[in-house]
């Protein structure tokens, strides 16, 4: 007897709207394919935003090396930190709307073309030259302004691409790479410095960063429904996953056809603006930004002059924060889902996000108290993880009130955490300088408690208002 398998591949339509001749005594099998290509996507997410943070943490690796060739000393680094930090922030409501607006594909991809250009600029500043420290300081601008869309465009992506009940860990996985890209930074560019000098560094992320943006170009869709990878069973799983979504409509509509077809994307610019939870998780993040960027900018200098630690010791103990981070806000992500699942968007977004930052205040203390170098590493290791288990929890949200939205929504959320991350890159070496490395721990410790009460104010049931 003859047997007719059918792939579902050549039709987005449902099984039963297939019409198949079948020849006499033959039997029709149906295979119905399994696919995951939002999961690819999200893998690739998390590839491009380890990129991006290689990117904008190599020049605290390499600052020793510029300080000492530029003669700039740690205030005018700091300045040059928070500059790309200021970049950052101020780009991050255009980046939220180009994202929206045209798509997570064609803003992404030539926002890693940006960013990494600039990282190239960065490496062909002469030695000795007059005023280096103005030209670092436009050069790590206008990387800051390139990288703005990473997260709005993944934002954007996870609204158009997954089902409510795996936003926390495809965030997760996003933004694993963190701390996946962070933790590498110390080793690798170390290695690189050493041997080749610290403009062969800058070079090296240049190209991983243009090959990795390439790869994203070429397999990214801004759509499922755009996607020839992705079958009828993967498409219907995330329509129905996103259309019981809590964040206003669904963004796919359907045609005169009966055709379901990409909705062309409105902004609430209205509900965003009188949406009162807005300022608080601004709030959060600027708090979560200040604290992260403490590991970000300070972390290895600190481990280097604070500590005393060698150049590879302090590298390697430069790691753990960002291996903690990696684990946790994955951890982070998959626990926000059970929780969600179990007793609701509050709960798994907003209390899982307040015990987090509560937690993270209690080993900032803790870290920067104890007498052991050794010990101190680990246990701030520890606080970074516990901050990062609240990440997800920021970005899901974002996507739980504002649906179609959420790069914008999200884009503000950020610009939060970016200026928070602007004013430690500053701040902290001052008050380190007139106080005590201890002090600037306890001002974080503070801003976490800050964030965590500013969580508790939040409600990711109350969808925003189109």
């Amino acid at each position: 007897m003859e047997h007719l398998r059918i792939s579902p591949r050549y039709s987005k339509t449902t099984p039963s709207e297939r019409s198949v001749i079948v020849p006499p005594g033959a039997t029709l099998i149906y295979v119905e394919r399994r696919t995951h290509v939002r999961f690819l996507l999200a893998f690739w997410l998390f590839v491009l935003s380890g990129v991006a943070f290689v990117d904008r943490t190599n020049i605290s690796i390499a600052g020793l090396q510029i300080s000492s060739e530029y003669g700039l000393g740690n205030q005018r680094l700091g300045w040059i930190f928070s500059s790309f930090l200021i970049g950052y922030a101020g780009f991050q409501l255009p980046a939220g709307w180009l994202a929206a607006r045209y798509g997570p594909r064609r803003v992404l991809s030539l926002g890693v073309l940006w960013w990494g250009v600039a990282t190239a600029l960065t490496a062909v500043l002469p030695s000795g030259m007059a005023h280096a420290v103005v030209l670092l300081i436009a050069v790590r601008f206008a990387l800051g302004a390139g990288e703005a869309v990473i997260y709005p465009a993944a934002n954007q992506f996870v609204a158009r691409w997954v089902p409510v009940d795996e936003r926390g860990l495809i965030n997760g996985l996003i933004f694993a790479g963190v701390g996946a890209g962070s933790g590498l930074t110390p080793p690798l560019l170390t290695w690189l410095i050493t041997n080749e000098g610290w403009r062969s560094a800058f070079w090296a992320c240049s190209a991983a960063g243009l090959a990795a943006g390439a790869v994203w170009w070429i397999y990214a869709r801004d759509t499922p429904e755009e996607h020839s990878g992705v079958y009828p069973s993967e498409l219907q799983h995330i329509r129905e996953g996103i259309a019981v979504k809590p964040g206003g409509a669904s963004p796919v509509g359907e045609s005169q056809a009966g055709e379901v077809v990409p909705a062309a994307p409105v902004i609430s610019w209205r509900a965003i603006f009188r949406r009162r939870d807005l300022p608080a998780l601004m709030g959060g993040y600027f708090a979560f930004g200040y604290i992260a960027w403490i590991y970000f900018s300070w972390f290895f200098l600190y481990m280097a002059q604070v500590r005393g630690f060698n150049l590879k010791a302090s590298a390697y103990y430069s790691m753990l924060p960002f291996l903690s981070m990696t684990i946790c806000c994955l951890a982070g992500g998959t626990l926000s889902d059970r929780l969600t699942r179990k007793y609701g968007l509050r709960t798994g977004r907003c209390g899982l996000a307040s015990v987090a930052m509560l937690l993270t205040a209690i080993f900032l203390l803790m870290g920067s108290k104890v007498q052991s170098p050794q010990l101190a590493g680990v246990i701030l290791a520890v606080g970074a993880g516990a901050l990062y288990l609240s990440q997800s929890s920021f970005w899901s949200v974002s996507v739980d009130i504002a649906g179609n939205s959420s790069g914008v929504f999200s884009s503000m959320v950020n610009m939060g955490g970016q200026i928070g991350g602007a004013v430690t890159a500053s701040l902290t070496p001052w008050i380190a300088q007139r106080f005590h490395w201890s002090t600037s721990f306890a001002v974080s410790a503070a801003l976490a408690v800050f964030g965590a009460i500013c969580w508790m104010t939040v409600h990711p049931e109350r969808p925003l208002d189109a």
